[in-house]
């Protein structure tokens, strides 16, 4: 079934490709009220604290909500449009592009910043405060009339349905994590305390998908045996390049940086880099609001899968693996109980949620524009761990380029082994392969 569902995939990408190419160039409603809640949608959700959302899977799912609201209040009051995804319900042509995507996108974000945990009430209301002012901007900017009022019906009908259809979904639901204590199992680091450090949403993986079947349809290839060849080689690689005290001559200096430079939510820097492809090549509303949607819904999807993943397979960190080495019965792998990464991370290894993120958005702008789109593009990364002295943004020439590099960073951040790179990138891919499938084709003529 999965090879019949990936083969369809493929098969439809001509289709996708093809339509989302041929509607950049044709006239229709400005983009600009697209980008501008896509960018407060991320700053929004980036802003609240890990537990309540913020931590960067939970952060795509929530981001998915937003792009998949308002993709479909655009779809529908645009007369050559696609399949919806969740909203069936037509508009008039003539309403407002701008007052619908502003509205779509306003209610989803009040909706959860409004029903989050662990946040504070200070915290909460001044969220809300800023939202509510940015939408009344929005609006202020739409002439009053029917127009206008036909475009805040579609934007509520849009966000209606996607908060319906979330309710209950296993948001801020129990967390997946059940401690072993053998080898090859994750345990987590302590704090100064003693208390394990845990993640702040270890329920990401219990959350029903967006597009996705199920949230293990893509379960990734079992972790390697500990007692083999190619873990010993992903373990000794590890060790020697990811270790907080790599020499120079082991990990340089500018390898260091960019571990440093790439500890940020993916959801953010690829969320930018449509916006600059997608504006640079002249995308209407329509066109921007559908990327959006296909991004967001297939990261969402990818960090669904990946921590059901992490969850299920409960692979233990560098950290633990180089510290218990004489527990693994692999004669090429030799124990240091003194070892610790350049970074850390506090949930099980497999496969890399970072690279499951990167694999779904990368896959899907490679339906939309070449591996090397022409002037390439830039990432600014948000990390904490960047030095003062230290550039936050810089330029790529292609998707492939930035995927290679943040294979290499994770490793050099001593955050993950090779293996679990790879398997996420993969996972992200299958991700985005089966929403092309199954999702967002044109209907009509195009």
């Amino acid at each position: 079934m999965k090879h019949f569902v990936r083969v369809a995939a493929l098969m439809s990408l001509v289709a996708v490709v093809g339509a989302g190419a041929s509607n950049a160039a044709r006239p229709g409603a400005s983009a600009d009220s697209v980008y501008e809640w896509n960018l407060a949608a991320v700053n929004t959700l980036n802003a609240l604290p890990p537990a309540a959302g913020g931590a960067a899977p939970a952060a795509q799912v929530e981001m998915g909500m937003v792009a998949g609201a308002v993709y479909d209040a655009v779809n529908a009051i645009t007369p050559k449009h696609y399949r919806s995804y969740l909203l069936t319900r037509r508009f008039s042509n003539a309403a407002s592009t701008d007052a619908a995507v502003a509205t779509a996108a306003y209610e989803v974000l009040r909706s959860i910043v409004s029903t989050v945990p662990s946040i504070s009430d200070a915290a909460r209301q001044a969220a809300l405060g800023s939202l509510a002012a940015s939408y009344a901007s929005s609006l202020a900017s739409v002439e009053d009339g029917s127009f206008k009022r036909q475009g805040v019906d579609a934007g509520h009908a849009a966000a209606e349905a996607m908060i319906a259809a979330r309710e209950g979904d296993g948001r801020f639901g129990p967390s997946q994590w059940v401690p072993n204590p053998s080898p090859g199992h994750w345990s987590p680091l302590l704090d100064a305390n003693g208390n394990p450090i845990l993640d702040p949403t270890p329920w990401v993986g219990g959350v029903k998908p967006f597009l996705i079947e199920s949230g293990s349809q893509f379960r990734s290839v079992d972790p390697l045996p500990l007692g083999g060849a190619a873990y010993a080689a992903d373990f000794n690689e590890v060790k020697a390049k990811g270790s907080a005290t790599a020499p120079p001559d082991v990990r340089t200096s500018t390898q260091t940086y960019f571990a440093r430079w790439w500890q940020s939510n993916p959801m953010i820097g690829w969320n930018d880099v449509g916006t600059q492809l997608a504006s640079s090549n002249g995308f209407d509303a329509l066109d921007a609001a559908r990327l959006f949607a296909m991004q967001n819904l297939s990261g969402a999807d990818a960090a669904i899968n990946a921590w059901n993943d992490k969850y299920h397979f409960d692979f233990w960190r560098p950290w633990n693996a180089i510290r218990r080495a004489a527990e693994d019965n692999n004669p090429a792998t030799d124990a240091d109980p003194a070892w610790s990464p350049l970074f850390s991370a506090p949930y099980p290894e497999y496969p890399s949620g970072h690279l499951s993120l990167d694999g779904a958005h990368v896959h899907v702008l490679r339906m939309f524009f070449p591996d090397a789109p022409a002037g390439g593009f830039s990432i600014t990364s948000r990390s904490t761990l960047i030095q003062p002295t230290d550039p936050t943004t810089r330029s790529f020439d292609s998707f492939s380029q930035a995927l290679a590099e943040i294979i290499e960073a994770r490793i050099w951040a001593g955050l993950h082994f090779r293996t679990a790179d790879v398997q996420g990138e993969v996972l992200g891919r299958s991700v985005a392969d089966y929403m092309a499938a199954n999702y967002f084709q044109p209907i009509g003529n195009h």
